[in-house]
């Protein structure tokens, strides 16, 4: 054992026993042994100055730096270290080629084994000391879920959570105290999960069951959904963009994973679904000013199932200097307040950000363009003529749709951003 390297070495649940003879070796020739309460407890032969790892992580890091090239340093963490463990950390503060990582079996391959399911094709994540605000989203968009807890954010919580946000038909399996004499699997739905106390030492897994599955696939596009998925006003007034038109304007913002859209003028919500399903771990705010349009864009936000999305009913731009500064802004509808609108939107956008308008007429076009160019920005404009196949008797054609201007801005340099 050198002390130019910083030994990580995984146990399992098993403890003491997952480690072979040649890593127990190494771990009595430490110098100086980090590791959780839980881990150092297990080497009470151990004569190296034992430091345990809470949430000092900054403080830990310091240590082992300076006891580098010195001392004989281990660290001990639990299961594999490269799975949501402390390797990552350390490779990004102390730097790759001193770390070297001896890796035993995670808790998260026991859970798996125990419910008797395979791995490879789950979503892995983690909410131990970390926000609950992506996990909605995954669980949503996966059939099979693999969920690192904590004491805070443990299984009943996190049921409560997703139920919250309209999440049902999965089952529930929280694996807890793997490894040990107190091992218990507990196969539930999530309505069982709420108001039960559970180990701090447990994961959770949630399938979604054959039913659910089928339905979900169904909205399983990104683009293109027909206009006939959504729901619509029953006094036959709502406003929906249509398809082709989504298509375009959505390919213009330039989505990312995790965009913040303002849907300024949503009517049905249209955008703004499509837009959730590309910024999947972003934030969609829909604002709309009538109070009959907005019930509309919440009943498709229950109906395409969506965990991130705002409804935000006002008139625009009022009450929008709170909302969170956009990566991209969507004006559908401006009702005759363009101006003020773009005033606001151009001074919230982030940098790199892009504004995409959809217009009907020419007053209006005029408008945003010189709005566009009076804050800097820069701009460009797509007229779109769609036209739709239809059948009269046995034959076939054209029946054209209103022709669309969709306004594409951007702050000057920035184009390529």
């Amino acid at each position: 054992m050198i002390k130019d390297k910083v030994l990580i070495i995984g146990v399992s649940a098993e403890g003491l026993a997952s480690l072979n003879p040649s890593v127990r070796r190494l771990v009595r020739g430490a110098e100086v042994l980090y590791g959780g309460k839980r881990l150092l407890k297990l080497f009470p032969f151990s004569s190296s100055e034992k430091i345990p790892i809470t949430d000092n992580l900054e403080a830990v890091s310091h240590s082992i730096k300076a006891n580098l090239g010195r001392k004989k340093i281990v660290v001990l963490a639990s299961g594999d270290p490269n799975f949501y463990g402390i390797a990552n950390y350390l490779r990004q503060t102390i730097g790759k080629k001193f770390i070297e990582i001896i890796p035993n079996v995670s808790s998260m391959q026991l859970a798996f084994a125990r419910i008797q399911e395979s791995w490879e094709d789950a979503v892995f994540t983690s909410v131990h000391s970390r926000s609950m605000n992506r996990l909605a989203e995954i669980v949503r968009t996966n059939d099979k879920v693999c969920i690192l807890t904590d004491e805070k954010n443990n299984p009943a919580v996190i049921a409560r959570e997703l139920q919250r946000k309209r999440i049902d038909h999965r089952l529930a399996y929280v694996c807890q105290d793997l490894g040990s004499e107190k091992e218990q699997i507990i196969a539930a739905d999530l309505e069982s999960l709420e108001g039960q106390a559970f180990s701090p030492l447990n994961i959770l897994i949630l399938i979604r069951d054959k039913k659910e599955r089928k339905e979900s696939e169904s909205y399983g596009q990104l683009l293109g959904i027909s206009e006939d998925c959504f729901s619509l006003r029953s006094d036959d007034t709502s406003l929906i963009t249509k398809l082709e038109i989504r298509a375009v304007s959505l390919a213009k913002l330039r989505l990312t994973d995790n965009s913040i859209l303002w849907d300024i003028g949503a009517g049905s919500g249209s955008v703004s679904i499509e837009a959730s399903m590309l910024a999947r771990s972003g934030h969609i705010y829909a604002i709309e000013k009538n109070q009959a349009d907005a019930d509309i864009i919440w009943e498709n936000v229950l109906r395409f199932k969506r965990s991130n999305i705002t409804v935000f009913q006002s008139t625009a731009p009022d009450g929008m200097r709170q909302l969170p500064a956009p990566s991209a802004v969507f004006i559908g509808g401006s009702g005759g307040r363009m101006a003020a609108i773009l005033d606001l939107v151009c001074k919230k956008l982030q940098a790199g950000g892009r504004i995409v308008i959809n217009l009907a007429t020419l007053e209006n076009l005029q408008t945003a363009g010189v709005e566009l160019l009076k804050h800097g920005f820069e701009y460009e404009t797509v007229l779109l003529n769609i036209s739709r196949s239809k059948a009269i008797l046995d034959l076939t054609r054209l029946e054209a749709l209103n022709p669309v201007f969709i306004v594409t801005g951007w702050r000057k340099s920035e184009k390529d951003i």
